[in-house]
C-alpha cells in the first residue's frame, strides 16, 4: 500500500530528465482548456537546438509566437512528436523543441481553439535561460 501516489511522468523517458519538458494534465479541465491564463508548457528536446534558441533570446519577446499548426488526422495516426518552430518578427526559426510526449493533444486543442474563434493559431513563447541551457516555454494559458 502506497501512502503517497507518484505523479505520472510525462515526456520522452529516453531524454535526460532536465530536457523532457514540463507540464501536467492537472492544469487543464476536461476539454483541455487551461485552468489559468499564465499556465506554461516547457518544450522537450531543446538541448540540440541551443544556437537557434539563443538567437531567439536576442529578439523582441513580444514578437515570439509558435509557427507550428495543429496536426492533421493523418499526422495524428503516426505517433511522431510535434516539432515546434517560432515566428520571430518576419522570420520563422528552425525547430526549437518538441511538445512533451503525452501532451500533444493539449497543444493541438489550443491551436484549434485559437483558429476556431478567428484568432491567429499562434501561442506566445518565452525564451528562458536555465542552468542546463536555453529552454522555450509556451504560454499555453493564453489560448483560454
Amino acid at each position: 500500500m502506497a501512502l503517497f501516489r507518484k505523479k505520472p511522468e510525462y515526456g520522452d523517458l529516453t531524454l535526460p530528465k532536465d530536457d523532457r519538458g514540463t507540464d501536467s494534465l492537472d492544469g487543464y479541465d476536461y476539454d483541455l482548456v487551461p485552468k489559468k491564463r499564465d499556465l506554461t508548457m516547457r518544450l522537450a528536446d531543446a538541448t540540440p537546438h541551443q544556437d537557434e534558441i539563443a538567437a531567439l533570446a536576442a529578439e523582441d519577446p513580444e514578437l515570439l509566437m509558435t509557427a507550428t499548426p495543429a496536426r492533421t488526422v493523418q499526422q495524428e495516426g503516426v505517433d511522431a512528436p510535434i516539432e515546434v518552430r517560432v515566428f520571430a518578427g518576419r522570420r520563422v526559426s528552425g525547430v526549437v523543441g518538441v511538445v512533451p510526449r503525452g501532451l500533444e493533444g493539449v497543444y493541438d486543442e489550443a491551436v484549434r481553439r485559437l483558429d476556431g474563434r478567428g484568432d491567429k493559431p499562434r501561442i506566445p513563447v518565452k525564451v528562458v535561460e536555465t542552468k542546463k541551457g536555453w529552454r522555450v516555454d509556451l504560454v499555453i494559458g493564453a489560448s483560454r
